[in-house]
C-alpha cells in the first residue's frame, strides 16, 4: 500500500500540472483576447486546414466512385423543377392558346383546360415544395466528415474511414470538453458580472461596465462554438433608439450579433437556467422581457416596444421577425408588429457556411440540449454578417409593405431566397386565406374577361 503512495502522488501532480496548463492556455489564448476583442488568427488557420482536408476527401471520394462506376449525386440547389415567375393569368392564357385555335377573346368564361393549370401546380408542389424543404437541413455537395447524410457516402475508402474516426476523437474528446468549459465560463461570468453591475447606480460608468461585460461574455461563448465570423459594413451597425431586424437560422444568431454590438433583447420570461440569466441581465441592461400571459397581447407588446424606441438613449432592440428558424437558404414572411411602431430599422443579413457545421435548428426534430450538443461537436460555425443601411417607413407604405421591403433587402444581400410564405407553416396547416387568394385571382380573371367583353 505504501509503495503505491509515490505513484498516486505523481498522478495527482501530473493532473494538477495539466489543469494549470489548460487554464493558462484558456486564459491567454481565449479569455483575454475575448475581453479586448482581438484574435490571434488561430481559428482562421484552423478553418483553412479544414478546407484542405475537405477538398482532399471530396477528390478521394470522386476518384473512388469512378473506379467502381458509381454515379455521383449532385443536389439540386434550385429545386428539381424549373419554374418561370409568371402569373396565374398568363399561364392560363398560354394553356388556352396552345389548346385551341380560336382567339383568346372569343373563348368562354371558363374552359375545361384551365383545370390543367391547377393540376400541374398541385403536382409541382408535391414533387418540389418550396416551403417545407426550408425546415430541413441543406444537402451538401461534399462530405465534411461530420455525418453520412450525403448520397455519395455510400462509398467510403479505408483512408476516409480512418480520417472520419480520427475526426470523431478530436471533436468529442478534445473540442467538446474545451467548448463546454468555455460555455460554462462565459455563462457564469455573464450571470456574475451583470448581477454585480446591477448594484451600481445608474450612469455612464454603469453603462460602460454593462456593455463590456456583455461583449466579453458573448465573445467567450462565440469561442465556445469555434465561431469564425466576418462582419461587413460595420459603419451601419444599429444605433440607440432603433430596431435591429435579422433573418433567423439558429438560437446562436443572438450570440453572433451580440458579440459585435450592444443590444436590448426582447423575449418571453423563462424559468430554470434561462430565467436566472434573464434576471441577471435585466439588472444591468434595459432588456424587454414579457410574461407568458403578455406575449399574445399585441397592443401591450407594441406599447412596450414603442416606449423603448422613443427613448433615444436606450439600446437598439434586437428582433427576429420571422418568428422561427429557417434553414439558411431563404427568408420567409416577416411579422409586421416590429414595423408598425415607426422606429428606424437596421436590417442585418446572416449567412452560415454549412461546410463546417449546420447551424440550422430544426426545433420540431431536436430539443435545445441535443441541438447544442450537435453544435459543440461540429468542426466550427462559420458565418458572414452584413449590416445594411438604416431604413424608415415611407409615407405611402403600410407595415406589411415596409416589412417586405426590408426582407427583400436582407435576402438580396445574404444570397437567400425571398419567400412570402409564413414560417408558422413549420407547425401549422395552410390558412384558408391563402387558398382563397388563389380562388380570388382566378375569379377576377374570369369576371374581368366577361366585363371586358360586355363593355365592347
Amino acid at each position: 500500500m505504501f509503495l503505491l503512495l509515490p505513484f498516486d502522488s505523481l498522478i495527482v501532480n501530473l493532473l494538477g500540472i495539466s489543469l494549470t496548463v489548460l487554464f493558462t492556455l484558456l486564459l491567454v489564448f481565449i479569455i483575454v483576447p475575448a475581453i479586448f476583442g482581438v484574435s490571434f488568427g488561430i481559428r482562421k488557420l484552423y478553418m483553412k486546414t479544414l478546407l484542405k482536408i475537405f477538398a482532399w476527401a471530396t477528390l478521394r471520394m470522386e476518384r473512388g466512385a469512378k473506379e467502381k462506376n458509381h454515379q455521383l449525386y449532385k443536389p439540386y440547389t434550385n429545386g428539381i423543377i424549373a419554374k418561370d415567375p409568371t402569373s396565374l393569368e398568363e399561364e392560363i392564357k398560354e394553356i388556352r392558346r396552345s389548346g385551341s385555335s380560336r382567339a383568346l377573346d372569343n373563348t368562354p368564361e371558363f374552359e375545361l383546360s384551365d383545370i390543367f393549370y391547377f393540376c400541374r401546380k398541385g403536382m409541382e408542389t408535391i414533387m418540389d415544395d418550396e416551403v417545407t424543404k426550408r425546415f430541413s437541413a441543406e444537402e451538401l455537395e461534399s462530405w465534411n466528415l461530420l455525418s453520412r447524410t450525403n448520397y455519395n457516402f455510400q462509398y467510403i475508402s479505408l483512408r476516409l474511414t480512418v480520417l472520419w474516426g480520427l475526426g470523431v476523437l478530436i471533436r468529442y474528446c478534445f473540442l467538446l470538453p474545451l467548448r463546454i468549459a468555455l460555455a460554462f465560463t462565459g455563462i457564469s461570468l455573464l450571470v456574475v458580472g451583470t448581477t454585480m453591475v446591477g448594484y451600481l447606480p445608474n450612469g455612464r460608468f454603469k453603462e460602460f461596465l454593462s456593455k463590456h461585460v456583455h461583449l466579453m461574455c458573448y465573445r467567450i461563448c462565440v469561442r465556445a462554438l469555434t465561431a469564425i465570423i466576418t462582419y461587413h459594413d460595420r459603419e451601419n451597425r444599429p444605433r440607440n433608439g432603433g430596431i435591429c431586424v435579422a433573418n433567423h437560422t439558429s438560437p446562436i444568431d443572438v450570440i453572433i450579433l451580440a458579440s459585435d454590438g450592444y443590444y436590448a433583447m426582447v423575449g418571453q420570461v423563462h424559468g430554470g437556467l434561462m430565467g436566472v440569466i434573464q434576471r441577471a441581465m435585466v439588472k444591468a441592461c434595459p432588456h424587454v422581457w414579457f410574461e407568458r400571459s403578455e406575449v399574445k397581447d399585441r397592443h401591450l407588446v407594441a406599447k412596450r416596444l414603442t416606449e423603448h424606441v422613443q427613448d433615444k438613449s436606450k439600446l437598439p432592440i434586437l428582433i427576429f421577425p420571422e418568428g422561427t428558424c429557417i434553414n439558411n437558404t431563404s427568408v420567409m414572411m416577416f411579422k409586421k408588429g416590429s414595423f408598425e411602431i415607426g422606429a428606424t430599422v437596421y436590417p442585418v443579413a446572416i449567412k452560415y457556411d454549412p461546410q463546417f457545421g449546420d447551424a440550422f435548428w430544426n426545433s420540431s426534430k431536436y430539443g435545445m440540449v441535443t441541438y447544442l450538443l450537435r453544435m459543440m461537436t461540429s468542426w466550427a460555425i462559420v458565418c458572414s454578417v452584413w449590416y445594411l443601411p438604416p431604413m424608415t417607413r415611407e409615407t405611402d407604405e403600410d407595415a406589411v409593405q415596409f416589412a417586405n421591403r426590408v426582407k427583400s433587402a436582407i435576402a438580396r444581400q445574404g444570397g437567400l431566397v425571398d419567400l412570402l410564405w409564413d414560417g408558422g407553416l413549420k407547425r401549422e396547416k395552410v390558412k384558408d386565406t391563402f387558398k382563397e387568394e388563389q380562388q380570388k385571382l382566378y375569379s377576377k380573371m374570369i369576371v374581368g374577361n366577361h366585363e371586358d367583353r360586355s363593355r365592347s
